[in-house]
């Protein structure tokens, strides 16, 4: 039984079926529940962890498959553009203000970082693993290891923040009186990455296609951004 059980766990499909699963499982819960603030991929998360604990499974057994849903990340980032390309008028009408808003965010994400490592006396690493915690994984990770940041740190940050954005998303453009569709994706594709972008996909396709479009112009700059703010601590 303990030799099926290990080649079980061992196997590549392994990782692949239980992620499949959880995240699946996670959908069907918050569906379910409907609590604003639960996010199938941070419960999914809750359910692999669970799991690898309570069978002692080593996390390079599940990573033997779960590591090919790496490889998606950049596909799945380019599909973004589908959104926007329906949404090109739009962008166009609004091309200056769409840019300066992007920007800006990118600076002011950067800033509250370098603000708070002062303030907290955190290590220069952390500060480095910290600074691309906004962009997309698939981008983040290149610019960790780029500037001295510990990659494996910068993804659970990147997750975090993107889990964060999408629970507080609908919260905070209620609690703000926000009306403007491409102010609200601008806002939640800038700070929250793809996850929060699946959230703004919800509220409406102006807002999906502007937090898609932030997605990669918030990653472009933060890339020439980013060896910039680390010479700053």
């Amino acid at each position: 039984m303990n030799n099926l059980f290990a080649y079980l766990t061992t196997n590549p499909y392994f990782g692949l079926a239980l992620t499949f699963g959880a995240f699946f499982l996670a959908d069907f819960l918050c569906k379910k529940l409907k609590i604003t603030f639960l996010n199938p991929l941070l419960i999914a998360i809750a359910i692999v962890i669970g799991v690898l604990l309570a069978f002692d499974i080593p996390y390079e057994d599940y990573n033997l498959g779960a590591s090919q849903f790496s490889f998606l990340l950049g596909p799945v980032t380019v599909a973004f553009a589908v959104p926007l390309y329906k949404q090109l008028d739009v962008l166009k009408k609004n091309f200056a203000v769409i840019m300066t808003g992007i920007v800006s965010g990118c600076l002011a994400s950067v800033a509250s970082v370098f603000a708070c490592c002062k303030l907290l006396g955190l290590s220069p690493v952390i500060y480095y693993s910290l600074i691309p915690k906004s962009i997309t994984s698939s981008i983040a990770v290149s610019v960790s290891e780029e500037i001295g940041g510990i990659s494996a740190l910068t993804v659970a940050l990147v997750v975090l923040t993107g889990l964060l954005g999408a629970a507080i998303a609908s919260g905070m453009v209620k609690l703000l009186h926000l009306k403007n569709k491409v102010a609200i994706g601008l806002a939640i594709g800038t700070c929250s990455h793809a996850i929060g972008t699946s959230r703004a996909m919800q509220m409406g396709e102006v807002e999906g296609a502007m937090s898609s479009l932030a997605i990669v112009v918030a990653g472009v700059v933060t890339v020439f951004l980013a060896p910039v703010a680390a010479m700053l601590l």
